[in-house]
């Protein structure tokens, strides 16, 4: 699945792109083999076309592929054991614990002079002095270099591990700015002491806060959901989805909040956004999202519901009563629910609406209702005043009256505007739905 840190992420550096008029590069990093199936690449170059990061952009660079540099990641690394920058070693994690007695402590350095001729190679980090990396979104940090510990830049394989690999991607694709999630910070002193000695200038560094869910915990795979193609499956609008992952973390300042990208991406900038945890809050994404429905062209709306409809249901009758669903939905796959009554035989009758509605009086008031609807004028107007006048010869207001209309005509207790619904559904099965109901009564 993609992300929805991922998808904020790649929003924030395509409107860098966008401004600067460089290039949004999209590599996959496919050396693990356990994490690399091509439909889980695929889904991460859907999903980025959803939110309309795609390869038509004359922004857009790649796939890379990361598998396709191992080469490179190889010579790299001889070339900085030639150069003394690095060091084989063959100790475990358990050799390190016997030696300084503690699982916590770091590398301790035993095998820096050894001259050893395989085993893992680690980088060699300077004994003193600070590294500094100077950050867009936190700053000037300091990593002490006494507290960074000698670290595995490949196996004793030969395979590149992702710090070393990740440099000489970047360096090899011109990367002049990393914008990335925060958890990135403490790999980017070690990636940056490889570009340095690389003969390479590091780029710009971004590191952008933690996305949290409402009990301010990290957004997590395994507990929350994260991912992109499951909101865009549920329904939501690309544009509701894009306009709500840019304000994780930055916002165009005086109290905006709804703009589509053309608007925000030129506001943005990395030097404002905030260093606390951005809080995921999937009921103002639901609000952002019925705000971009009503928005839509009634033409628009009905494109955007038809994948969510049965292909057998007739559209033309779904068309009378899109533009009343269009400001009762707040995602797209609220729409069948909300208008299967019409398509349907008979309505599925929710079991808790039923009990809700069908309590003492109501079979008066459908027996009332049904005589009504033989005769009445076929009309919203019409079809109200004559439930008024049923509901008022057994002193109920409207409001009560409809309940159990309501149920009968479409399972339901809430949905659209009833009497517009009755008229479309027809004279006839009206009256037969009404007379199931008190069959059931």
């Amino acid at each position: 699945m993609f992300h929805v840190g991922g998808a904020r992420s790649a929003l924030f550096n395509w409107a860098v792109a966008e401004q600067t008029g460089g290039k949004f590069v999209l590599r996959i990093e496919d050396t693990d083999a356990a994490r690399n199936r091509p439909e889980w690449t695929d889904g991460i170059i859907s999903a980025l076309a959803w939110i309309g990061i795609h390869s038509e952009s004359p922004l857009f660079e790649g796939p890379y592929f990361q598998s396709a540099y191992a080469d490179q990641h190889r010579e790299t690394a001889a070339r900085l054991h030639k150069e003394g920058r690095a060091y084989h070693c063959t100790c475990t994690r358990d050799d390190v614990k016997a030696r300084t007695g503690s699982e916590h402590k770091g590398y301790d350095g035993y095998c820096r002079d050894r001259g050893l001729t395989e085993g893992a190679l680690r980088f060699r980090t300077p004994d003193t002095g600070i590294t500094v990396v100077e950050d867009l979104v936190r700053g000037t940090v300091e990593f002490p270099n006494d507290a960074m510990e000698d670290f595995v830049i490949s196996r004793a394989d030969g395979s590149p591990l992702f710090v070393l690999a990740n440099v000489v991607d970047d360096v090899e694709m011109g990367i002049t700015e990393v914008v990335r999630a925060e958890e990135h910070l403490s790999n980017t002193p070690k990636q940056q002491l490889l570009w340095e000695a690389l003969g390479h200038t590091p780029p710009v560094w971004a590191h952008l806060p933690v996305i949290v869910n409402e009990k301010r915990q990290k957004l997590s795979k395994r507990r929350d959901k994260v991912a992109l193609e499951s909101y865009r499956d549920e329904g939501y609008l690309a544009e509701a989805m894009v306009n709500y992952l840019m304000l994780l973390g930055w916002g165009p300042g005086d109290d905006r909040e709804i703009m589509p990208w053309s608007e925000m991406a030129p506001l943005f900038d990395l030097r404002k956004v905030n260093l606390s945890s951005a809080f995921f809050d999937e009921k103002k994404l639901r609000a952002f999202n019925g705000e971009y429905i009503r928005r839509l062209t009634l033409a628009e709306f009905v494109e955007r519901c038809d994948p969510f409809l049965d292909p057998a249901w007739d559209r033309a009758t779904f068309l009378k009563v899109a533009e009343l669903a269009q400001t009762r939905v707040a995602v797209l796959s609220e729409i069948a629910p909300n208008v299967d009554f019409l398509f349907l035989d008979e309505p599925v009758h929710d079991q808790q609406s039923w009990e809700k509605a069908m309590k003492a009086g109501a079979t008066e008031i459908l027996t009332g209702y049904a005589g009504r609807l033989a005769t009445v004028d076929w009309t919203p107007d019409a079809l109200k005043t004559a439930l008024e006048e049923v509901g008022a010869e057994h002193g109920l207001k409207l409001g009560k009256a409809q309940a159990p209309v309501r149920v009968a005509i479409t399972g339901r207790t809430v949905g659209l505007p009833l009497f517009e619904s009755i008229e479309v559904l027809g004279r006839e099965k009206s009256i037969e739905r009404v007379n199931a109901a008190l069959s059931k009564l």
